[in-house]
């Protein structure tokens, strides 16, 4: 497995595979590694000839009270990790080779940025925009892959790609959990045992909410405040019912929604999600 620490050595990695034939899987990651993000390397080291972890805590998608200076670190096991799978490359640029001084360019995704995520964090988004393009510009992937636990992340890059002609397939892979239901996250580092234990209810909420969909409950209303109800031991960020790709609120449930929730548990901001398919 090879390291490779500027854009410029990625590209060069990334031009000689594609000039060889071989199809590139990407998973772009910020380090702190869990069985989530060993699912995305996973797949991309199988569905695919070479394959490339990115481990890089991007500055720009923190705002100056979020927790980038906190954020956990563990590149030595974070390596060992990918290595296990059988990952090509770990891309691990430094903040000064993505944003040297005097930067000044930044990707906006509109719309399916304004809700959810976008509206408690407002410049979250432009900064996950601005650094998948340029991992996506040094990487050169045929696939990348992108948890479901952060769908609108996901949606957002889809979008992105999409309108921008970059020519990715974006594969989103299912939410891995705890085996008692949380949502894998390298911030659940932060809680302590009371803290873990009332964070349970946002996986709890959601379950409660599947069975309320899956027998036949349709008014969005009711669902979000039966969410809301289950939550009530977290401070809540957000319960939103939306459509799955344009990340706009819905009435009732059409098509693919996504129930999407946020809460502050402690020290640490955590999101999950369930999508349903009427």
């Amino acid at each position: 497995m090879t390291i490779l620490r500027s854009p410029s050595e990625m590209r060069a990695w990334a031009d000689e595979q594609h000039r060889a034939g071989r199809t590139i899987g990407f998973a772009p990651t910020m380090g702190a590694l869990h069985e989530g993000h060993a699912s995305l390397m996973r797949a991309a080291a199988e569905q695919n000839d070479v394959s490339v972890v990115s481990i890089f805590v991007n500055p720009t998608q923190f705002a100056p009270n979020e927790d980038l200076d906190k954020y956990p670190r563990t590149f030595e096991a974070d390596c060992a990790l990918a290595e296990s799978i059988g990952m090509d490359v770990v891309y691990a640029p430094t903040a000064r080779a993505m944003y040297p001084e005097g930067y000044a360019t930044y990707v906006n995704v509109e719309r399916v940025t304004q809700r959810l995520c976008g509206a408690s964090r407002p410049t979250f988004f432009r900064g996950v925009g601005t650094v998948v393009t340029k991992l996506f510009n040094a990487v050169r992937p045929d696939r990348a892959y992108f948890g479901q636990k952060d769908a609108q992340q996901a949606a957002v890059i889809r979008r992105m790609t999409r309108d921008l002609d970059l020519g990715i397939e974006i594969v989103e892979m299912p939410i891995v959990r705890e085996p008692d239901g949380l949502a894998m996250s390298s911030r659940n580092r932060y809680l302590d045992a009371e803290e873990r234990s009332r964070a349970l209810c946002l996986s709890q909420a959601l379950a409660a909410a599947q069975g309320l969909l899956e027998a036949g409950e349709r008014d969005a209303a009711r669902i979000v405040e039966a969410v809301r109800q289950g939550m009530a031991e977290v401070d809540i960020d957000y319960v939103e019912l939306v459509d799955a790709e344009t990340i706009e609120r819905v009435a009732r449930v059409e098509g693919t929604v996504l129930l999407a929730v946020a809460a502050q548990v402690g020290p640490a901001r955590l999101i999950d999600n369930i999508k349903f398919t009427a």
